[in-house]
């Protein structure tokens, strides 16, 4: 992961191009260490049960996108629901498939796993329930790829499935930030399959491109004994509510609820997290069957 990505050029807002290797840093980088990923989120657990209420109620089996190295793929397995996990890390499926190999058998038998794209991977089968927990939706960066991500989900749902996603409100104060300014946090100690690891400072720089709406976060890392620095770069689309609306809605979904963080409040001007429930409408569903 050192070295992962050079800091972005705010000039390159260009989409003109086939491979975007900006994109495929932000996309990629975070999630090139397992270890690091479990530590830093290890207290996110709201998200945990929310999904996992949901996956019992649906009695399974479930899809889901982006279940890395299975902070919410295992809590769902050990309640009893058969789970199809499908990402494009190869370093947090196989954190994954290491922790099953130590969970009791029948939990390590309700998971299957996929590496793939969730725009374009077909499994032949459909689920009551497919989920995209933990702002995965927002590394579809264009129409084009929610377009095709929205018509595989489609295609993994039962008549009456249901998609549940999360997503972190765009915040204005944080896309206004000045991309050349260092913001520190308290240092930690960076998690070494190793040893103890190391103390770390850290700081994040944020950098929007307000034509493509990606927010690019540069995450530094500088260990206080005075060793290698190292980056790792972040993007995620900023999708405002109302688009994202339409982008359902254009893509043969209903909004069926809309949650703020995890609760039973509807949004408002504090939510700092949508989660959205999405059925196919009725039209979209006839047409499924007619194609």
């Amino acid at each position: 992961m050192k070295g992962a990505a050079p800091t972005r050029s705010r000039r390159a807002s260009s989409s003109g191009q086939r491979r975007d290797p900006e994109l495929e840093a932000g996309t990629s980088a975070h999630y090139e260490d397992p270890a690091y990923y479990a530590k830093t989120y290890a207290r996110r657990t709201d998200d945990v049960r929310y999904y996992v209420d949901l996956a019992v109620a649906s009695a399974g089996p479930v899809l889901e996108y982006g279940c890395g190295n299975g902070r919410i793929t295992l809590p769902m397995a050990r309640a009893g629901v058969r789970v199809t996990g499908v990402d494009m890390s190869a370093p947090m499926l196989g954190d994954l498939r290491a922790q099953l190999g130590q969970e009791p058998r029948d939990v390590a038998s309700r998971v299957s796993l996929r590496r793939g794209d969730m725009r374009s991977l077909r499994l032949g089968r459909r689920f009551p329930l497919v989920i995209c927990p933990f702002n995965a939706f927002l590394h579809l960066y264009t129409r084009a790829d929610v377009e095709r991500f929205l018509a595989r989900a489609r295609e993994h749902l039962t008549p009456r499935g249901e998609l549940v996603f999360d997503v972190s409100m765009p915040e204005p104060a944080e896309l206004a930030r000045d991309p050349d300014r260092a913001y520190a946090t308290p240092r930690f100690r960076y998690p070494s399959k190793d040893g103890p690891g190391e103390i770390v400072r850290y700081t994040e720089r944020f950098d929007y491109d307000k034509v493509r709406q990606i927010l690019f976060v540069s995450m530094e890392f500088s260990p206080v004994s005075g060793g290698e620095r190292w980056m790792t770069p972040l993007a995620h689309r900023q999708f405002f509510p109302q688009e994202l609306e339409a982008l359902l809605h254009y893509n043969g979904f209903e909004v069926t609820e809309l949650r703020s963080d995890f609760d039973a409040a509807p949004p408002d001007n504090q939510t700092s997290m949508l989660v959205y429930h999405c059925r196919p409408r009725r039209s979209a569903r006839a047409g499924r069957r007619q194609g």
